[in-house]
């Protein structure tokens, strides 16, 4: 399986710039991606939060986008070591998303078009802490960076915010999904630069 990877330009750390431990700077947006690129057309888009009872709460496109929105300024750091300031996105909270879900769930895997999975504790994904998002820089997210709509959870390693997602179960019990299972990280908090099993 071929990691994509365009080139892209380090930039020199100000002292004045807090990163985590491990990181650089950069300006471009890096592309790395595990296989092909979904390409998701919007009218047949979906998204679904299923429970561990067997509920699914289902959103078309349509019904994401009327939803309240919120523009995001954050940083984000990939487990590869870059790390990019003050990025501009915009979706829609998962708070809003799972308001009405009723779960005794601990832990969540994201699952994306294209088969990707990533696991996470489920309140990693509440609190104002992860969004759906949709666009990046005042523009629709494009597919490289995994438009549609890709998760956003940047206080953790890229990886975690999966691309083209089009879903959440909601589990009792954590499973590791594609990169966890590779030997990353359960978790990948960048501070505690936690980014292989061991970390």
């Amino acid at each position: 399986m071929a990691i994509v990877s365009p080139g892209f330009t380090r930039r020199r750390q100000s002292p004045d710039v807090q990163l985590p431990p491990g990181q650089y700077l950069t300006e471009d947006f890096p592309v790395l991606t595990a296989g092909p690129t979904p390409r998701v057309p919007t009218d047949r888009w979906e998204f679904t939060v299923g429970t561990e009872a067997g509920q699914k709460h289902t959103w078309s496109w349509q019904q994401l986008i009327e939803l309240p929105a919120e523009k995001i300024t954050t940083d984000i750091h990939c487990v590869t070591k870059w790390s990019k300031l003050r990025t501009r996105w915009k979706g829609v909270s998962l708070d809003v998303l799972l308001e009405d879900v009723e779960t005794a769930a601990d832990f969540a895997l994201i699952h994306s078009y294209g088969g990707y999975t990533t696991n996470l504790p489920l309140e990693d994904l509440l609190d104002g802490q992860a969004w759906i998002a949709y666009r990046y820089d005042d523009d629709d997210l494009t597919p490289e960076h995994g438009g549609p709509a890709r998760l956003l959870v940047p206080h953790l390693y890229f990886w975690k915010s999966a691309k083209w997602v089009r879903g959440i179960q909601l589990l009792l019990e954590d499973e590791p999904g594609f990169w966890e299972t590779a030997g990353y990280h359960d978790y990948g908090d960048p501070w505690r630069e936690q980014r292989y099993q061991g970390d």
